[in-house]
């Protein structure tokens, strides 16, 4: 956009700069809305919501965008965003009208888009609910009144309920307290503990681990006490605040010196709504982070996704990440989706004189120093480097995948490692029709076994080993699905080829991981190890310059200025790089370096290698010592500043066999 950059604004320019962003997005969508403002029909391909429901998501979702813009000006409003969507409550709600809403019982996506109609409703209370006739209010009630005794889904869905009938209750409204005790009681079964939430369970288990937890299991509890101010069950929002404290002692530290969120999990094109947690703590007085380091976060994400092609040259928000790209969508995601963004902008409805707003921007805790994190409630080992700006994630934990079946593996969720600055291989599109979808299967950041045709095994579902301190272990048994499309929950029905048991093994310091591999089982026909390091964004597909082998090292140099470095240390000895085209969020065109052992794998033996990520060679590498303790493989991890940590990789038992009631091909 043009604007000047954080580091050189002062706290006053860099609210104008977000007031002025917000106003763009919201009068860029203008031109695509229906003439009473309903619904906001942008260009695109439809979701599989169909056009009518991407109407009302381009209407609601803008909505929340302009109730926070207007709650922080206290009213003030240039642009008339209270008549303007004023008009299209009334027009929306009006079941007679060309420009209707669709009802819950036509769409369940509607149920959705309420949530944040209602969100937006509460924040503009007094420029917009108390200024509409008695008879458009009491339409706006009755649209939303069938969300009582809905049975929701499981998940995040709960709260669109919570926050609508919270809503309903405060404005003379349809409500229940059935359904208000289920919510509350369904969200405390999926915390799990140290300030992280389960997106539902699967399973049974606390396993859905994602973006979801700030964007929505923090934000909307809390939103549903603000609603329901002194009516809210005593306790309840100290409960939630003090579960958004803790959240934010991990979270500040998932976000890159570049100012990227980490790039893992669903509905990713949101972007900037991986900051509604960050501004919901200052909102709320739920925070351990100062003022100045809440709005730097911010503010260096609101820079990275505006510097990176998250509008296009009409001012619309693209279905993408750093550019328009299909591969990390799902199959709701539709041309008004994107502006779920608007949760990024909450900190709008902090007056101008809040401290956030006030006080000067802190350097990011990438900045200050490098770190090593432990999150026990994800499986997460979390490593950023202050040289590069890189947060690494090593992933042992949700796979969002039921441990008792067999599932495709979801590259958003399944990979071993994620950043702030690389984004996992996802050719195809996901939102397309099954056979239109690209089959894939795993490499960057997997562990894999290759059989006789060359096809890569599937990790989902994993069993969490252990998560401690700088090491994690995790494991699951190999499988080929006859269909490879993949999905979040779970992928197609489709039939599954079992193989032998992988067992895997991180240590993560610095930029380096040691991964740590055995495989048991029926060794069957035989099958190659691979391991895949960080896939990174190239200059061009295949290009010589950049990805080299040497014996038994892989190296890719990005665009970006990162090298992705693979070395096998032990059983590894073959190296490749293995170029992407159109498969990568980050650009156009990607490599992958890997290594893979000199024919079958052999079983119940230890294989090493090390992965690195960042902005140069690492200075130097760990020794690693491989010995055995009865069945039981260790990998003894000696690092350049002699901390030592030790990897214990034991025989599996069987006892937990995703095969048990499932048969495959």
């Amino acid at each position: 956009m043009g604007e000047t950059p954080l580091l050189n604004r002062n706290p006053a320019e860099d609210r104008a700069h977000w007031e002025l962003t917000a106003d763009r997005l919201l009068l860029a969508a203008r031109p695509y809305a229906t003439a009473g403002h309903a619904l906001i029909g942008l260009p695109g391909i439809p979701s599989a919501n169909g056009i009518h429901s991407d109407g009302l998501e381009g209407f609601a979702r803008t909505f929340l965008l302009a109730g926070f813009r207007l709650a922080g000006a206290r009213g003030a409003d240039p642009h008339d965003l209270a008549g303007w969507y004023a008009a299209g409550l009334a027009a929306g709600t009006d079941p007679k009208s060309p420009e209707r809403w669709p009802t819950f019982a036509e769409s369940n996506q509607a149920k959705v888009e309420a949530a944040s109609i209602a969100l937006a409703l509460h924040e503009t209370r007094l420029w917009i609910w108390d200024r509409l006739e008695d008879r458009i209010r009491q339409q706006v009630l009755d649209w939303l009144a069938p969300m009582v005794g809905d049975p929701m889904p499981g998940n995040n869905w709960v709260w669109f309920q919570g926050v609508t009938e919270a809503f309903a209750q405060t404005t003379g409204g349809a409500w229940r307290q059935q359904d208000l005790d289920r919510v509350i009681a369904l969200t405390d079964g999926w915390y799990a503990g140290q300030g992280w939430y389960s997106d539902g369970l699967t399973g049974g288990e606390r396993r859905n681990f994602d973006h979801y937890n700030g964007w929505a299991m923090h934000l909307y509890p809390l939103w549903f006490c603000r609603i329901l101010g002194d009516a809210a069950p005593a306790g309840l929002l100290d409960r939630y605040r003090a579960r958004l404290r803790r959240f934010l002692e991990d979270q500040r530290y998932l976000v890159g010196a570049n100012g990227s969120p980490l790039v893992q999990g669903r509905s990713l094109t949101y972007r900037y709504a991986a900051l509604a947690p960050l501004w919901t703590g200052a909102l709320f007085d739920a925070t351990p982070l100062v003022p100045g380091e809440t709005r730097a976060l911010a503010s260096r994400m609101l820079d990275h996704f505006t510097s990176h092609g998250a509008t296009d040259d009409r001012g619309l928000l693209t279905l993408g990440w750093h550019r328009p790209y299909r591969g990390v969508l799902q199959v709701y995601s539709g041309p008004a989706s994107p502006y779920w963004a608007s949760k990024g902008f909450i900190g709008l409805a902090l007056p101008p004189d809040h401290p956030v707003w006030t006080e000067e921007a802190t350097p990011l805790p990438v900045e200050q120093g490098d770190f090593l994190r432990t999150l026990a409630a994800p499986g997460w080992l979390v490593s950023g480097t202050a040289a590069d700006g890189v947060v690494r994630v090593v992933n042992h934990g949700g796979d969002h995948a039921d441990p008792a079946h067999p599932h495709a593996d979801d590259p958003c969720y399944a990979r071993f490692a994620y950043s702030t600055h690389t984004a996992p291989e996802t050719p195809g599109d996901p939102t397309a029709a099954p056979d239109a979808c690209a089959h894939t299967d795993p490499l960057d950041n997997a562990v894999v076994l290759l059989d006789a045709q060359g096809r890569a095994s599937h990790r989902r579902p994993c069993i969490r080993i252990s998560v401690d301190g700088a090491t994690a272990v995790s494991r699951s048994r190999a499988h080929w699905p006859q269909n490879s499309t993949w999905d979040p929950f779970g992928g197609p029905d489709t039939t599954h080829r079992p193989g032998p048991w992988i067992t895997v093994g991180s240590a993560l310091r610095g930029s380096v991981e040691v991964r740590a591999v055995r495989v048991d089982g029926d060794p069957g026909d035989g099958h190659v190890l691979r391991i895949g390091g960080w896939a990174l964004a190239v200059s061009q597909a295949a290009a010589p310059a950049d990805g080299t082998v040497t014996g038994a090292t892989a190296r890719v140099a990005g665009s970006a200025g990162l090298l992705s470095l693979v070395v096998g240390v032990h059983g590894l000895p073959h190296a490749r790089v293995v170029p992407g085209a159109d498969s990568n969020a980050m650009g156009p065109a990607s490599a992958t370096p890997v290594v893979e052992t000199e024919g079958p794998v052999a079983h119940g033996v230890l294989h090493l290698a090390l992965v690195h990520l960042g902005g140069a060679d690492p200075a130097a590498l760990p020794q690693i010592t491989p010995r055995a303790e009865d069945t039981t493989l260790l990998a003894d991890v000696t690092w350049p500043d002699g901390t030592h940590d030790t990897i214990r990789l034991t025989a599996p038992d069987h006892a937990h066999d995703p095969w048990k009631d499932h048969h495959g091909a």
